[in-house]
């Protein structure tokens, strides 16, 4: 039995502030580094050599586990599973655009595998279990009952340097429409 709905994000919760930490990622080039996804090994640089958009997560989690304790409090946690399918639900239009598309949280492989199977996602689903891309990107981080995690954000690269970034993302099942209006405004 679900004991909460993941597709769904409540009303009421906390937007997140601008609190700088993605300010340096623009023009920085994207590393190339080797991490599993639920399609087998990713290249970051490679799969970036022409347009990508990775969208960064905390944590996805199966309606049959419960929340974290205060999950809902904390600003831009909840909402992983939303974004992720507005990126699926978007993928077909992405794809006008010859942008690939993968997520990325600390999740586990086998985290990532499920999530990707059940929420049946057309592209990668990196684990990022080792924090490379905090350490590589200094991509933002943030502690919670116990636990690290990536704070949400988005970002497009362009021949494997990042050209745009979306931080905070809030709500976060809207991060995919913001997307694909900026790369609309900014055909190349």
């Amino acid at each position: 039995m679900p004991t909460h709905d993941p597709y769904v994000l409540p009303a009421g919760l906390p937007v997140p502030v601008n609190d700088g930490a993605a300010d340096h990622l623009i023009g920085m080039p994207l590393p190339d580094v080797v991490l599993p996804s639920s399609e087998g090994d990713i290249v970051l640089a490679e799969l970036g050599s022409e347009r990508l958009v990775l969208y960064v997560y905390p944590e996805t989690g199966p309606p049959d586990r419960p929340l974290r304790p205060g999950w809902d409090d904390v600003p831009g946690a909840r909402g992983c599973t939303p974004q992720s399918c507005g990126f699926r639900d978007h993928a077909a239009e992405l794809a006008t655009f010859a942008a690939r598309v993968a997520g990325v949280s600390a999740q586990t492989l086998a985290e990532q595998k499920e999530f990707a199977a059940r929420a049946r996602m057309p592209f990668p689903i990196i684990s990022d279990e080792g924090f490379v891309l905090a350490a590589t990107l200094s991509l933002p981080t943030f502690e919670h009952d116990g636990a690290r995690f990536y704070k949400r954000l988005a970002l497009i690269a362009e021949t494997a340097v990042i050209a745009k970034v979306f931080y905070p993302v809030f709500p976060p099942d809207r991060n995919a429409a913001d997307v694909l209006d900026w790369l609309s405004r900014h055909r190349s």
